[in-house]
C-alpha cells in the first residue's frame, strides 16, 4: 500500500514539493523522474548498493545503547551510530546511491553542494572510487570553518568552488550549484539533502532509508519489538531524519521528533528554526516552508553548525509539521554545545554539532522510566573540533 508520505505523480508531499526548474533543466530532471525508482528497485542496484554498503560503508551501522545517559534521563536511550560510517556521517548512503544512479544514465560528471562539508567528502569519495569528475560548492564562510573537510575533498580530487554570495553558506552554496547546473545540464547534481526539485526529495528519502529499515530489526533483537516509543534527529534539509523516520511514518504509535537549529534563540534574529519562523514559499526548485520577508525574499539563517545553517527544510518534512506526523523542536548554540560536551564526557562519544541539536532536547523531555528513544548520531565530530576547542577555552 503506498504511503501518504510518499510523493504524488507530481512530486507533491501535501501541499509540499514540485519542481520549480528553468526551462534549461527540465530535461535532466525529467530523466531522472523517468527512471529513478526503476533503477533503484532493480535486482542489479540493489546488489550492487548493499554490497558497497557492507564492504565500503561499513554498514550496517550499530544500534548502541547509551547506558549512562539513559541512567541520567531516566529512559532507555538507543544512539544510531551513522557517525561509524565510512567519512564520517549518513550522507554517504545518499552518495554511494546516486552515484551508480548517475553511472545507469551515463554521466561523468558530478556536481555537488556542501554546508558542514560532509556531503562534500562524501561525494568526492564517491566519485574517487567510481573516476568522476567531481565538483564542490560550498560557502566562503564554511570553508573557513570546516577546513579538514575542505581538505579532504582536495586530497580527493574534486574540485572546490566558494560561494562569495549572500550569507556565504549552504544557501549560497546550493544557488551557485543550480547556476552551473543551469550552464552546463550534462553534469549530474547529487544533491545532498530532501531538497531540491522532485524527484531528488524522495530519491534521497529511500536512499537513507537504510537508516531506519536496519533500526527495525537491531530494535527487535535488543527489546523485542521493531518500533521505539520515540525516534530524535536533527533537522536542516533533513536527509537524516528522513532516513530514521522513514520505516515509521505509516506507524502513529512512534513519536518522530524533528530538531531545528534556533541558532542564539529562536526569535533573536540569528536562527535557523524553519518551521518556527518560516512560511510556505519556493527555494531551490522546491514549494516547501522557509524563512522569508515581508517581499517574499529569504531571510539569512544563522547556527553554529553547517549543516543545519539553511532558511528551508526538505517539502516531506514540511508535510510531516504543518500535518503534525512530527513533532518540531529547536535548540540553540548554547544547548547544543553543552549536549555534545555531555554525550563525550558521559560516553566517549564526540558527536557533529548537527547531532548535537538532536540530543539538546533530551532535558525539555517528560521521558518515562520504560520509554525506548533513539537518537539519530548523525556525524561525528572531527569536523567540528575548532569549534569545540574554541567554546571550551570560554
Amino acid at each position: 500500500m503506498k504511503s501518504k508520505f510518499q510523493p504524488d505523480k507530481n512530486g507533491y508531499f501535501g501541499q509540499f514539493g514540485g519542481a520549480f526548474i528553468p526551462e534549461l533543466l527540465y530535461p535532466n530532471v525529467k530523466e531522472l523522474e523517468d527512471n529513478y525508482i526503476q533503477i533503484i528497485e532493480s535486482e542489479e542496484f540493489q546488489k550492487e548498493y548493499k554490497s558497497l554498503l557492507k564492504d565500503y560503508v561499513g554498514r550496517p551501522t550499530p544500534l548502541y545503547f547509551a547506558k549512562r545517559l539513559s541512567e541520567k534521563y531516566g529512559a532507555h536511550i538507543y544512539l544510531k551510530r551513522e557517525d561509524l560510517n565510512h567519512t564520517g556521517a549518513h550522507k554517504v548512503n545518499n552518495t554511494v546511491g546516486q552515484i551508480l544512479i548517475a553511472k545507469k544514465l551515463g554521466k561523468t560528471k558530478i556536481i555537488a553542494e556542501t554546508g558542514a562539508g560532509q556531503h562534500g567528502v562524501a561525494t568526492a569519495t564517491v566519485c574517487a572510487l567510481m573516476g568522476l569528475d567531481c565538483t564542490v560548492f560550498m560557502g566562503e564562510i564554511d570553508i573557513e570553518r570546516q577546513a579538514p573537510n575542505v581538505a579532504r575533498m582536495k586530497m580527493l580530487g574534486a574540485k572546490v568552488v566558494a560561494a562569495t554570495s549572500g550569507s556565504k553558506t549552504l544557501k549560497d552554496a546550493t544557488n551557485e550549484a543550480i547556476r552551473y547546473w543551469i550552464q552546463n545540464p550534462e553534469t549530474f547534481y547529487l544533491i545532498g539533502s530532501v531538497v531540491g526539485p522532485h524527484p531528488h526529495p524522495d530519491m534521497v528519502a529511500r536512499l537513507q532509508a537504510i537508516i531506519s529499515e536496519e533500526m527495525k530489526w537491531q530494535l527487535k533483537e535488543k527489546t523485542g519489538k521493531e518500533n521505539p516509543d520515540t525516534i530524535i534527529a536533527c533537522v536542516g534539509g533533513g536527509s537524516n531524519a528522513a532516513g530514521a523516520f522513514y520505516h515509521y511514518m505509516d506507524d502513529e504509535d512512534v513519536e518522530l521528533i524533528a530538531v531545528e537549529a534556533a541558532g542564539l534563540g529562536v526569535n533573536s534574529g540569528e536562527s535557523a528554526a524553519t518551521s518556527q519562523l518560516g512560511e510556505v514559499g519556493i527555494i531551490h526548485g522546491s514549494k516547501t516552508i522557509l524563512m522569508q520577508d515581508e517581499y517574499g525574499q529569504i531571510v539569512e539563517p544563522y547556527s553554529i553548525s553547517a549543516g543545519l545553517d539553511y532558511p528551508g527544510v526538505g517539502p516531506l518534512h514540511a508535510f510531516l509539521y504543518e500535518s503534525k506526523r512530527a513533532k518540531f523542536m529547536n535548540a540553540t548554540d548554547k544547548e547544543a554545545l553543552a549536549a555534545a560536551y555531555e554525550l563525550t564526557k558521559i560516553e566517549g562519544i564526540i558527536p557533529a554539532l548537527e547531532t548535537a541539536h538532536a540530543l539538546a532536547v533530551l532535558p525539555k523531555m517528560k521521558l518515562k522510566k520504560d520509554q525506548v528513544l533513539v537518537v539519530n548520531l548523525s556525524g561525528r565530530g572531527d569536523k567540528d573540533l575548532s569549534t569545540y576547542i574554541k567554546h571550551l577555552e570560554k
